[in-house]
């Protein structure tokens, strides 16, 4: 994993490049932020280590501009305060920041919070990539869960796997014949019958989104 370091004093940031080299961690440092936005927006590192008081543009600000921009708005960034400025600690909290460490600080606690915000990160990024969303509709897959203008949609496993079909290949007219073999997992003409009663009691569930699911005529059902 990568790690940038932004800090003036050379000798807490060839401490911080050691002990982080030495837990097994890409490192790149820096003795000022002038150019640390724009390298962050080029090549995201998994985590930026970043001091507040800096030469130039200090790193209230830097972080500022980091949050604000769409590639490194959810970058882990630990931000480094002197001991005795509980306001710097506020403001960089406030802004974003996902934890801070104070000067001075043991090289262990240092490594211990690095480790603690990169596990909360990948656990984030894999629950986000669980979720489906689809105008009012939020299925959870992680949960199994299914929640229509925030309120929780209980489904059947059917009706759960049905909708979640439809979803993923929204504006796809889909044939019932299709639904039959993805979803239950055969291909039998003669089952129609049986996607059209589950669409209807999905449609009963999921008021007032259950517009969102087309009847087309003769071929099968969309999401739109």
């Amino acid at each position: 994993m990568m790690i940038y370091i932004v800090e003036d004093d050379t000798n807490i940031r060839e401490l911080e490049e050691y002990a982080l080299t030495s837990s097994g961690f890409e490192v790149k440092t820096y003795s000022d932020g002038e150019n640390i936005v724009s390298d962050c927006i080029a090549s995201t590192p998994d985590l930026l280590l970043l001091d507040i008081m800096l030469p130039g543009e200090d790193g209230i600000s830097i972080l500022k501009k980091l949050r604000a921009n769409a590639t490194t708005k959810n970058l882990p960034i630990i931000m480094v305060t002197a001991k005795s400025s509980e306001i710097d600690t506020v403001k960089g909290l406030d802004n974003g920041a996902d934890d801070y460490i104070t000067k001075p600080f043991g090289i262990m606690e240092l490594i211990s919070r690095i480790r603690a915000l990169l596990r909360r990160s990948v656990l984030a990024t894999v629950s986000a990539e669980n979720i489906i969303t689809y105008g009012p509709i939020v299925i959870d897959e992680g949960k199994h869960k299914v929640l229509v203008d925030g309120k929780e949609c209980k489904l059947t496993y059917k009706e759960y796997e049905l909708l979640k079909y439809l979803i993923r290949n929204k504006g796809i007219v889909l044939s019932r014949n299709q639904l039959i073999e993805k979803v239950w997992g055969f291909d039998y003409p003669g089952e129609s019958r049986t996607v059209d009663m589950h669409i209807k009691t999905l449609r009963q569930k999921l008021s007032p989104a259950d517009h969102l699911i087309k009847t087309v005529r003769n071929v099968g059902y969309i999401i739109e």
